[in-house]
């Protein structure tokens, strides 16, 4: 069969098997079988299909995924997460606090887990209630809390840069480092876009906040969790002293001691996070599984090489490329989900990047900007409904939609500065070699 008759027969058996409703995990493996089947017999091609898919579980890379997984559930389960919000909220006596608080305490947790849904979870299932008591604007609430969650995405440790280093075969360090800067910016961003809202609809963010101040005792036992579990992950993967899944295995048995010793978990918050873990490990570990037979089959067909060679001989520039590409994802991922959209489409499209001259490092922080944008858009954006099943009645989809779009704007304009400044992702880790 030629390249593009397996490229267009895989895709589209894919989109048919999803739209009648198939899980993504069985609908890749599904849709690979038959081309499979084309170059090994039935027998051959069940054994090959073991190896893949058992060949992710026993990934020695792969562990850090469950371990930050569990590690950011622990923090959910216990008040270590809901004290750094109270804390920024009430600990920082400036108007809109509850708002910049969110911001901040997103981008804290985003320091220690790599979900984004986790993370939307746990900071606005305090902050949401909060916010809308306090008086802040529905729209406003939602759509800080919607956004704030993607910082854990960008942020380091991410899963979702995790991903990317897997199926591109680039560093994990390098990549979580690049993450920094970017992600700073980011944070100064969105900070900028509640102070600009603030002038702008003044009477989204109430002028007084009966909140009562937190005593320096409680503060300090409310920041050192945080910063010490964030300090363990960043010192022992940038020094060098640890792999990122020796750092998240020695992370999360630290997240465990503090999280009883300090933050009030209970046994049955423990074994809760521990199947929340499982759940998400069981749902993403069939989905790693099939995304690399998809990839195996993609690659013995030389799709991805072929697909480069013709969208390079349009001899088109190397931004309209970019151009293409991150319109593509836009799109796409309004219909899919970030770790499916990792798996079905990065086989091919990092190739493209590479011939096309960019740096597979910084693609990989312009990549994840975009998957923040992909949760953020309806009709399959998580954060959003997220955001709205905490709302319990009192928030919209609608408003968390309409509370997005200035910080959509802000995701957006992160993507400017990095093709006009790539030195914003590459600095630090050049620094680093």
């Amino acid at each position: 069969m030629e390249w593009y008759e397996v490229g267009l027969g895989l895709l589209g058996l894919l989109m048919l098997l999803i739209a009648i409703g198939l899980p993504i995990p069985f609908a890749l493996a599904a849709a690979s079988l038959p081309f499979l089947w084309q170059i090994q017999s039935f027998d051959t091609s069940i054994v090959s299909a073991e190896l893949k898919l058992w060949g992710v579980w026993i990934d020695y890379i792969l562990l850090a995924v469950p371990l930050f997984v569990f590690l950011g559930e622990l923090i959910g389960k216990s008040n270590i997460g809901p004290n750094l919000y109270q804390f920024l909220h009430q600990g920082v006596r400036v108007r809109g606090s509850a708002a910049y608080g969110s911001i901040g305490a997103c981008a804290g947790f985003g320091a220690v887990c790599g979900s984004s849904m986790v993370g939307a979870l746990t900071i606005g299932g305090v902050a949401l209630p909060e916010m809308l008591r306090l008086g802040y604007g529905k729209r406003l609430s939602s759509g800080v809390l919607a956004a704030g969650g993607t910082l854990s995405v960008l942020i380091p440790p991410s899963l979702i840069l995790l991903f990317y280093g897997i199926v591109t075969d680039q560093s994990i360090g390098d990549l979580f480092i690049a993450g920094v800067i970017p992600g700073l910016i980011l944070v100064t961003s969105f900070a900028l876009v509640i102070l600009v809202w603030g002038i702008l609809r003044p009477g989204d963010i109430p002028d007084r906040e009966s909140a009562v101040k937190m005593g320096i005792v409680q503060i300090a036992a409310t920041v050192a969790p945080i910063a010490l579990i964030g300090l363990v992950i960043t010192v022992a993967i940038y020094a060098g002293i640890a792999t990122p899944t020796e750092a998240a295995a020695v992370a999360a048995l630290l997240t465990v001691i503090l999280a009883f010793g300090v933050g009030g978990l209970k046994w049955q918050g423990f074994t809760d996070a521990l199947f929340a873990t499982m759940r998400t490990m069981g749902y993403l570990g069939l989905l790693l599984s099939a995304g690399v037979l998809f990839g195996f089959v993609l690659t013995y067909y030389r799709v991805p090489h072929e697909f480069t060679q013709l969208f390079l001989s349009f001899e088109l520039s190397p931004y309209v490329v970019l151009a293409i590409v991150l319109v593509f994802y836009i799109v796409l991922g309004m219909f899919l989900e970030p770790v499916s959209m990792t798996f079905i489409t990065l086989p091919t499209i990092y190739p493209l990047m590479a011939a096309a001259g960019f740096d597979l490092i910084w693609f990989g922080v312009v990549y994840t900007i975009t998957m923040e944008i992909a949760v953020l858009t309806p009709p399959v954006g998580l954060n959003l409904y997220v955001i709205q099943g905490i709302g319990r009645g009192e928030v919209t989809i609608g408003d968390v939609i309409m509370g997005c779009l200035p910080f959509i704007a802000a995701l957006v304009l992160l993507i400017v500065i990095l093709i006009l400044v790539p030195e914003t992702a590459l600095w630090l880790p050049d620094q680093m070699r």
